[in-house]
C-alpha cells in the first residue's frame, strides 16, 4: 500500500516537471530567442537593423496599422450587429447562424481570400462572368474586406457567448417599464457588451498585423509588415531581419495582451445559458440596422462558401464554365500522405493540449502551486504573439544542441500544440473551477492522494471540457499556417501549406479541392470524438 502511494506520488511530480520544463522550454524560450536574435549580433548588443528598418520601411507599418485598423473596426461593428441580432432572433435563424459560424470556424484561415479571387478576380464569377469586367481587386481595400470577413465569425462566437450570460430578467424589466427594442439594445446590450467589445477588437487588430497569407495572395503591391517578415525569411533567407520584425508586431501584441488578461478574468468561455425566444420584439431603427448588417454578412458567408464547392467541380473552357472531376483527379498530386499527416498531428495536438490544460488548471486553482501563476501568464502568451514569430523562435530555439529538432516531424507538432495551449489552459481552469471542494476532500478522506484526485475526479468530471479542448486545438492544426510555414520541410508539408502554395501558384480550382477535404475531414473528426467522449458517458450514466 505505501508502495502504491509512494508511485502515485511520484507520478505527481513527475506531472508537475512536465508542466514547468514544457511551458519555459516551449513558449518563453522561443520567445526570448526571437528577441535575443533581433537586438544581438555576435553576442554583442546592436540595433542597426532595427533601426535601418524603422528609417527605411516605416511605409510598412503604416499599411499595416492602416489594414489592422479598418478591419478591427468593420469585424467589431458587424460582429456586435450580428449578436444581437442572434439575441433577437428565434431559434430557427440562431441555429442557421451557429452553422455558419461553426463552418468558417474549420476552414483554412484564407479561404475567404480564394473565394475573393473567384468572384471578384480578373476573371471573377461576378465581376467578369456577370458583369464583363476585368477589374484589378488586389490592394489594401482586398486586404480590409477579407481579413474582416475571416476574424468575423470568431468574434460572434465570443459576442454570442456573453450575451448567453446576460440575465434575461434585466431586459424583461426594462420592457415592462416601457422600454422599446431600440433602447434596450442602447442602453442594456450594448453596455454589458463593452468588455468583449474591447477583447474581439483588440485581437482583431494583433490578428489583422500577424496576418501574412490575405496580402501574400491578394495583396498585389501592396506590402505589409507580415508579409515582408514571411519574405525575409523565405525568399531572402535573412532570419535576423524577418525577426526584426516581428519584435515590432510584438510591441502592440504586448499591450493587447496585458489589456486581454485584465479582461479575460471577467469572461466564461464555457458556461453559457440558453437564450430565451422573443426577449426582444423585432422593430425600432437600431433593430433593422443589425439585421441588414448580419444578413449582407452571411449572404457573402454563402456565397463565398458556394464559390469554392463551384470552383471544385467547375472549369472554364473558352471563358465558359463546365462541370468535371478533373480537378479532384489532379488534387491526388499535391495530397499523397499529406492529409494523413495533417490528420495524425492534429489529433497529437488536440489530445496532448486538451490534458495539459487540465493540468494546469487542476494544478493552479485546486492545488494552487507555487510559481503556477507565472506559468500560466507564460502559456497564455502565444494566443495574441504572432504566428510567424512563434514559428521563427522554434527554429532559433531548437536548430542546434541539445535539441536538433528542426526539419522533424516533431518540431512542427511542438509548435502547433503549444500555439494552441492558451485556449487549453483556460478551459482546464473552468473546468477545475467547476468541481467542488467537498468532492476531492471526500477522496482525501477516503485515503486518496493528489494523483487519485486528478485521475478519479478531475478527468472524469472535464469529458466536456476535453471535448471543447481537443476540437479547438485539432480543429487550430488542421487550418494553421503562420506558425509552422517556416518549419515544415518540403516533403513534409501539411495541407494547408499545399493549398497556401497551390493558391499562390494560381491553381484556384485545385486549392477550392483541398479547402473542402480539409473542411469535411475536420468536421467528421470531432463529431466521431465528441460520440466517443461525449455519448459514451452519456449511455453509460
Amino acid at each position: 500500500m505505501k508502495n502504491i502511494k509512494y508511485i502515485k506520488k511520484i507520478l505527481d511530480k513527475l506531472l508537475i516537471s512536465i508542466i514547468y520544463i514544457s511551458i519555459l522550454v516551449f513558449i518563453l524560450y522561443p520567445i526570448l530567442c526571437v528577441f535575443y536574435q533581433a537586438m544581438f549580433i555576435d553576442g554583442s548588443f546592436n540595433v542597426n537593423v532595427l533601426n535601418d528598418f524603422l528609417i527605411n520601411d516605416i511605409k510598412l507599418l503604416g499599411n499595416s496599422l492602416k489594414v489592422a485598423i479598418l478591419s478591427t473596426i468593420i469585424s467589431t461593428i458587424v460582429a456586435i450587429s450580428v449578436g444581437i441580432f442572434y439575441l433577437v432572433s428565434n431559434k430557427r435563424t440562431r441555429k442557421i447562424i451557429n452553422l455558419i459560424m461553426m463552418l468558417t470556424m474549420i476552414s483554412p484561415p484564407f479561404v475567404t481570400s480564394l473565394s475573393y479571387i473567384n468572384l471578384f478576380g480578373r476573371r471573377g464569377f461576378i465581376t467578369h462572368d456577370i458583369f464583363g469586367l476585368t477589374l484589378n481587386t488586389y490592394g489594401m481595400w482586398g486586404i480590409v474586406l477579407m481579413q474582416s470577413l475571416g476574424f468575423i465569425s470568431l468574434n460572434c462566437l465570443v459576442v454570442t457567448g456573453s450575451l448567453s450570460r446576460i440575465n434575461s430578467k434585466i431586459i424583461y424589466s426594462a420592457r415592462d417599464l416601457g422600454a422599446d427594442t431600440t433602447s434596450v439594445i442602447k442602453d442594456i446590450v450594448i453596455p454589458l457588451l463593452r468588455p468583449t467589445m474591447l477583447i474581439i477588437a483588440l485581437l482583431t487588430f494583433v490578428r489583422s498585423l500577424a496576418d501574412f497569407t490575405t496580402p501574400a495572395i491578394i495583396g498585389g503591391n501592396f506590402n505589409t509588415m507580415a508579409t515582408e517578415a514571411y519574405l525575409s525569411m523565405v525568399a531572402y533567407g535573412d532570419i535576423t531581419r524577418a525577426s526584426v520584425i516581428n519584435v515590432v508586431l510584438f510591441i502592440p501584441a504586448l499591450f493587447v495582451f496585458i489589456i486581454y488578461r485584465k479582461n479575460i478574468q471577467n469572461t466564461n468561455m464555457n458556461e453559457a445559458n440558453e437564450l430565451e425566444e422573443d426577449i426582444l420584439s423585432k422593430n425600432g431603427i437600431l433593430y433593422q440596422i443589425v439585421k441588414y448588417i448580419s444578413l449582407i454578412f452571411i449572404f457573402f458567408i454563402i456565397i463565398q462558401y458556394s464559390s469554392i464547392f463551384i470552383s471544385a467541380f467547375t472549369k472554364k473552357r473558352m471563358g465558359i464554365s463546365y462541370f468535371t472531376l478533373k480537378n479532384f483527379i489532379e488534387t491526388k498530386a499535391y495530397i499523397s500522405k499529406t492529409f494523413m499527416r495533417s490528420i495524425v498531428y492534429s489529433l497529437i495536438s488536440g489530445i496532448c493540449g486538451a490534458l495539459l490544460g487540465i493540468l494546469i488548471g487542476y494544478y493552479l486553482e485546486i492545488r494552487k502551486l507555487r510559481f503556477m501563476d507565472f506559468i500560466d501568464l507564460v502559456a497564455t502568451m502565444p494566443y495574441v504573439i504572432p504566428g510567424s514569430f512563434f514559428g521563427i523562435g522554434y527554429i532559433l530555439a531548437f536548430k542546434g544542441a541539445p535539441f536538433f529538432l528542426t526539419g522533424t516531424a516533431t518540431i512542427v507538432v511542438l509548435n502547433v500544440l503549444f500555439k494552441q495551449l492558451p485556449f487549453s489552459s483556460k478551459i482546464g481552469i473552468e473546468a477545475a473551477n467547476q468541481i467542488s471542494y467537498e468532492t476531492i476532500n471526500s477522496v482525501k478522506d477516503l485515503g486518496g492522494t493528489d494523483f487519485d484526485v486528478l485521475k478519479d475526479v478531475v478527468l472524469p468530471m472535464s469529458k466536456n471540457n476535453l471535448f471543447i479542448s481537443f476540437a479547438n486545438s485539432f480543429t487550430a492544426t488542421m487550418t494553421t499556417v503562420g506558425s509552422i510555414i517556416f518549419l515544415v520541410y518540403p516533403g513534409q508539408k501539411v495541407a494547408t501549406l499545399v493549398m497556401f502554395d497551390v493558391i499562390q501558384s494560381g491553381k484556384y480550382n485545385v486549392g477550392s479541392v483541398i479547402a473542402i477535404l480539409i473542411i469535411l475531414i475536420t468536421m467528421t473528426v470531432n463529431i466521431l470524438f465528441y460520440k466517443v467522449l461525449i455519448r459514451r458517458e452519456v449511455n453509460v450514466s
